[in-house]
């Protein structure tokens, strides 16, 4: 534990990079330190559903019985 406290910024590195590191207390395993996956952003899932999903042209268009039920009418 007094070596990970001392030697923090390094193994966080060391996890950057992708190794894991688990950090023990008199012997015993107590905390793993590990990285965290990198999360898809935005550019990288933009278009991924282009062709595979339409939409109907009267998708806008409330039918005159259910806009009469929900008093839209």
């Amino acid at each position: 534990m007094h070596e990970a406290k001392t030697k923090l910024s390094q193994l966080v590195g060391r996890a950057e990079r992708g190794e894991e590191i688990v950090i023990t207390r008199n012997g015993k395993p107590v905390v793993k330190l590990s990285p965290i996956p990198a999360t898809a952003c935005l550019t990288t899932v933009r278009g991924a559903w282009r062709g595979r999903v339409h939409i109907a042209d009267d998708f806008d268009e409330l039918p005159d019985d259910i806009a009469e039920s929900l008093g839209a009418k």
